[in-house]
């Protein structure tokens, strides 16, 4: 059975780092395959992944409505499409990796994201994991893009406004009744203690447990120097965070289907 796992959270907040450490974690514990989905049109996941990106779902779409007039004879728009679709699959040892794009228009971003639901809801069950990082904000879930979930990490760094940000969407997970097993949150950047306000607004909001990951200087290294962050020691204080906190949520997992 595929288990999924989903990064959302303010704008800023390391998302991509994130689901990176997360596929880090999962190829370094032999927990393959792996498919990534790269579902924010500012798209920079396979850059952290050390993948080369040729082609985006919205790329494909694109040349896809300049060349239907020549479709094979004998094949269905929606089979060369699906056929076409195969080709923004980028494949490397234990992970694949599909992103989104952009779509035809400024900022039109909804046919593509149908269409990556649609395409990543057929390839999920020949992997072990799929891993998702969505755009900032709350799109994605108002699109339904997040759903049917065993883990949703909502990230947000040491700010009131990002963890008023997290409050929302964890509001809107629940307005939408989003299918999700679990939510976890998770303060990036975050200081040995949080700042009282912080801490406040957290009580204020009801959100008790929150996973803190601290600045990592080996990380801005590898951002600053374009290496993938799946090279990352595992002296890293991030990588250590999330390794502990993958462990456990894999271990709760399998508890639950025993």
């Amino acid at each position: 059975m595929t288990f999924s796992i989903a990064v959302a959270g303010k704008g800023g907040s390391g998302k991509t780092s994130l689901t990176s450490l997360v596929i880090r974690y999962l190829r370094q514990n032999s927990s393959t395959p792996i498919l990534a989905i790269d579902a924010d049109p500012n798209a920079n996941l396979g850059d952290s992944l050390g993948l080369e990106v040729k082609q985006t779902i919205g790329s494909i779409i694109a040349s896809f409505n300049d060349e239907k007039i020549n479709i094979p004879p004998g094949m269905t728009k929606e089979a060369y499409l699906d056929y076409k679709l195969n080709e923004a699959i980028v494949e490397s040892p234990g992970l694949d990796l599909i992103t989104m794009g952009r779509g035809e228009g400024p900022d039109c971003y909804c046919y593509p994201n149908v269409i990556l639901r649609k395409f990543a809801d057929s390839l999920a069950a020949n992997y072990a994991y799929v891993v998702m990082d969505n755009e900032a904000g709350m799109e994605h879930l108002s699109r339904r893009t997040t759903q049917n979930i065993d883990a949703l990490l909502i990230i947000s760094d040491h700010s009131v406004k990002g963890v008023r940000t997290i409050a929302r969407i964890r509001d809107l997970v629940s307005e939408l009744k989003l299918v999700v097993a679990r939510q976890v949150v998770i303060i990036n950047f975050a200081p040995a203690k949080l700042a009282p306000l912080v801490s406040q607004e957290l009580a204020r909001l009801g959100i008790e447990r929150v996973t803190l990951i601290p600045k990592d200087k080996q990380i801005y290294n590898c951002d600053l120097e374009l290496k993938p962050l799946l090279g990352l020691p595992d002296t890293s204080k991030a990588v250590k965070v999330v390794a502990d906190l993958m462990a456990e949520l894999l271990a709760k997992s399998d508890k639950n289907h025993i």
